[in-house]
């Protein structure tokens, strides 16, 4: 295992567009072995949200004292929780981390950190449905990747 190889899983791991879906299989596209890349790229995606969450605070409490962006942001919520409202109620830290756990371009640990952010959910409970939903999100990236392998094997070792 390079440096390099730990480098870009690092990175894409921790990119919002790729997070699990490409950390996970570029490691193993490098010879990780997938214990080790499943780990690995959990353990960096799962940083995102405790991240995402200190940015996002720090940021809004220093937009938050020019009018406009207050005004904006107000509307945003109300709009934003008003939508979601019954679901949330539903749902709540479960519905997180399925979102999560999907593996799906963008339903990461990156938008669930910041949906629960703006709807105003609790920190904790939120952080641990997020690295529940990271967990399951990687336990399926790994398989479906290791199947895809054999399977691409399996096909050429047929031509």
């Amino acid at each position: 295992m390079s440096f390099k190889t730990l480098f870009w899983t690092t990175f894409f791991a921790f990119l919002p567009i790729s997070e699990l879906r490409g950390a996970i299989p570029f490691a193993l596209s490098q010879g990780m072995p997938w214990y080790a890349a499943l780990l690995y790229s959990v353990f960096i995606n799962a940083l995102v949200a405790p991240v995402c969450w200190i940015f996002l605070s720090t940021v809004h409490r220093l937009l938050y004292r020019w009018s406009w962006y207050k005004r904006t942001f107000d509307a945003f919520v109300e709009r934003a929780r008003g939508k979601v409202h019954q679901k949330v109620e539903a749902w709540g830290w479960l519905g997180i981390a399925a979102f999560v756990a999907i593996p799906l371009p963008v339903t990461g640990a990156w938008t669930g950190t910041l949906g629960a952010w703006i709807l105003g959910l609790d920190r904790k409970k939120t952080l641990l449905s997020v690295i529940i939903g990271v967990i399951v999100a990687g336990c399926i990236v790994t398989a479906v990747s290791l199947l895809g392998i054999s399977a691409f094997s399996i096909f050429i070792k047929k031509l």
